[in-house]
């Protein structure tokens, strides 16, 4: 699983950086979910491995100043870490 946020956050619109994080996740087939602090995406390891080297790259080309990324090892029985 990973959690990220991409910034500056911008209140009047849905940034492009937003916007270019959301289209990498949805591409990568992972299961997604946004919450108030950030955007949570599930899948097998190498297909979010995969997804969070191209976020990084694509919302940086498109005006993202911080990204902030965690990646959490779920268990196979319950979801949890």
């Amino acid at each position: 699983m990973v959690e990220f946020t991409t910034e500056p956050f911008e209140l009047d619109t849905f940034p492009e950086h937003a916007a270019a994080a959301r289209e990498v996740v949805d591409a990568a087939g992972l299961a997604v979910s946004v919450g108030p602090f950030g955007t949570g995406a599930e899948g097998e390891a190498e297909q979010v491995l995969a997804a969070v080297t191209k976020l990084l790259k694509e919302t940086l080309d498109a005006g993202a100043t911080r990204i902030s990324v965690q990646v959490s090892v779920l268990g196979k029985e319950d979801g949890t870490p």
